[in-house]
């Protein structure tokens, strides 16, 4: 397996790979990366479909990707996805699978048309005072120290930033800016998280330091998540002769290490109650999804907290007995041992009347239901002492929601603290107090939001364990690569696996780690989509240290004629005119 970038690549198609006729394959988990896992098995390793077996716990696929309407309780999101143009492996994927929106189109295409047509952007990323815009104005905020932070976690190596924590790395301005707002809540890192993830998102992300103040970066799917991307996705495996097998938990994987040679030779399971399993050879591949952020998870509902579940978590647990057989196969505890500092809980409010849905208008200063972009993301509830974040997405958000109901979703980064009006913190709301809290940070008159809250709409709270789990302090090791040295028929995958080329909680890096199992258990002669290199584009550079000055240029130190003259040289070289493309010198 290799990597690559450019369309020589891109549009190549790959040759069968020797032997793979002798191939079947079993994935443990329906998520994300063991569908995209799976198609690319198809399309590029051009294996047999109906060779694979998908094995789930649940009774969908999906995994964390979810979008659904409980009977009895309304609609529910546990979170949502924020997607750029540069996620490569997702689009290399669904280039490939048919929408089910359009016919004769791609997911691919059916995305690319939508965001063509109706651009994401926030017009009021936070508020103050019950609904007030905070006036961020698209202002980073961060002073000189602040900066000279940044810049020294950018250039610090891996090692350096290996089990350290954010705020070991950065000081108090850093963390009292606007950008460390508009970052943590669009992330949910917390102050304790790792310092080498927010170093990966820095460089990852940096040709959109631009647009992370209203969110114009950022593209989002038609639907929930589920419907936009799992249904599609799903519907293609099934008609390429894809089998899967759900209420079917994997216990336990058996390997015979032998030196430095590795190879998985016996699944173990309990499927719909009764005790399973099948033996490997080394033609049968396996693709292992090791944690999981929404094991646990949760729901209360308009009338019932959600509770915090401490209990067995079966993804958590069969990745404690397979890293108990070989150091190679990474440290759980690191990321699962730690629910105080890895949980946090969201909400999906639904309106049931015109009421609430005139204060979401006032505040995203758009018409909710027009079917077009609403929020444009998070609102961020900035002197909240939950520290709340909203969002609207385009409506419908479900294919079958009544057309005079929006749907909404909200979550806390600071689950124990009591809240402002409910006063009690989110972890023991109902989803009514819930909303009770929303409606106060949105300026509904206090005495009118008990009411509303519990007339104009319904609430369903999750709390979610681990949803943080892979932002924990960590180094080299604890996460196992995607194939460890010496794995002749096995892979791991998701959130919990280790790439170096990217960085985690995103869609991409789920179908990323996905792609590389595929193509290097089969041999695939194609190079996965190296990560966009904007990191070492001096054009990227300069843009994102504009806007992170707040367009302030640089003050060259010195007398005048002294700066005249250094500036004179630098016109006579490239580097004069992009600086002052950039805006970081004046013009003459």
């Amino acid at each position: 397996m290799y990597y690559s970038s450019g369309n020589y690549e891109a549009f190549a198609r790959p040759r069968k790979p020797e032997g793979v006729d002798r191939k079947s394959a079993w994935f443990v988990g329906a998520g994300l990366a063991s569908l995209s896992g799976a198609a690319f098995l198809i399309r590029d390793g051009q294996l047999a479909a109906d060779k694979i077996t998908v094995l789930e716990r649940l009774a969908l696929p999906g995994g964390a990707l979810d979008g659904i309407r409980e009977p009895k309780k309304g609609f529910v999101i546990r979170g949502g996805r924020e997607m750029e143009n540069h996620f490569e492996c997702l689009w290399d994927l669904y280039r490939s699978v048919p929408s089910i929106e359009i016919e004769g189109a791609s997911v691919l295409d059916e995305f690319y048309w939508l965001n063509k047509d109706d651009p994401n952007f926030s017009l009021q990323r936070a508020t103050v005072k019950r609904g007030q815009d905070a006036h961020t104005d698209g202002l980073f905020t961060l002073t000189d120290r602040a900066q000279k932070d940044i810049v020294k976690v950018f250039l610090a190596t891996r090692e350096q930033m290996e089990n350290k924590r954010i705020d070991e790395v950065f000081g108090p301005d850093f963390l009292a800016s606007n950008f460390w707002l508009y970052w943590r809540t669009m992330f949910a890192f917390e102050e304790w998280h790792s310092a080498l993830e927010m170093k990966l998102y820095l460089h990852r992300f940096i040709h959109h330091i631009g647009g992370l103040p209203d969110f114009s970066a950022l593209k989002f799917t038609k639907y929930n998540q589920y419907e936009s991307l799992v249904l599609p996705l799903y519907r293609w495996l099934l008609d390429q002769g894809v089998r899967f097998r759900f209420d079917t938990e994997v216990t336990d994987v058996d390997f015979d290490i032998s030196g430095p040679r590795k190879q998985a030779t016996r699944l173990h399971w309990v499927s719909e109650g009764v005790e399973g399993g099948v033996d490997l050879t080394a033609d049968d591949l396996l693709f292992v999804t090791i944690g999981s952020l929404t094991e646990n998870s949760n729901e209360g509902d308009q009338h019932t907290p959600a509770q915090l579940d401490e209990g067995p978590a079966p993804a958590w647990d069969l990745w404690r007995r397979i890293a108990a057989k070989d150091p190679a196969f990474g440290q759980p505890e690191v990321f699962g041992g730690h629910i105080p500092e890895t949980k946090w809980e969201s909400a999906t409010v639904t309106t049931l009347d015109e009421r609430i849905p005139r204060y979401i208008q006032k505040i995203c200063k758009r018409d909710p239901f027009s079917g077009n972009v609403v929020t444009g993301g998070i609102v961020t509830a900035k002197d909240s002492s939950w520290l709340m974040s909203w969002t609207v997405n385009r409506q419908p958000h479900f294919k079958h929601q009544p057309a005079d109901q929006i749907v909404v979703w909200v979550y806390a980064l600071f689950v124990d603290r009591p809240g402002d009006f409910v006063k009690k913190s989110m972890q023991d709301c109902t989803g009514a107090e819930i909303t009770q809290e929303w409606l106060y940070h949105l300026g509904v008159p206090e005495a009118e939001i008990p009411e509303m809250a519990a007339d104009a709409a319904t609430c369903v709270p999750v709390m979610m364990p681990y949803v943080t789990a892979f932002f924990m302090p960590r180094q080299a090791g604890d996460r196992p690569d995607v194939v460890p040295a010496g794995a002749v028929n096995f892979a791991f995958i998701g959130q919990f696996a280790e790439t170096t080329r990217d960085c985690i909680f995103t869609t991409e890096y789920s179908v990323r780690t996905g792609m590389e199992a595929a193509y290097t258990l089969l041999g695939v002669e194609r190079g996965v989509p190296e990560v966009f290199g904007s990191t070492y584009d001096i054009r990227s550079l300069l843009a994102a240290t504009s806007k992170l000055r707040d367009g302030e240029e640089m003050s060259l130190p010195g007398p005048e004629f002294v700066r005249n003259r250094l500036l004179k040289k630098l016109d006579d070289t490239e580097i004069g005119p992009l600086l002052r493309e950039f805006g970081l010198i004046g013009e003459d």
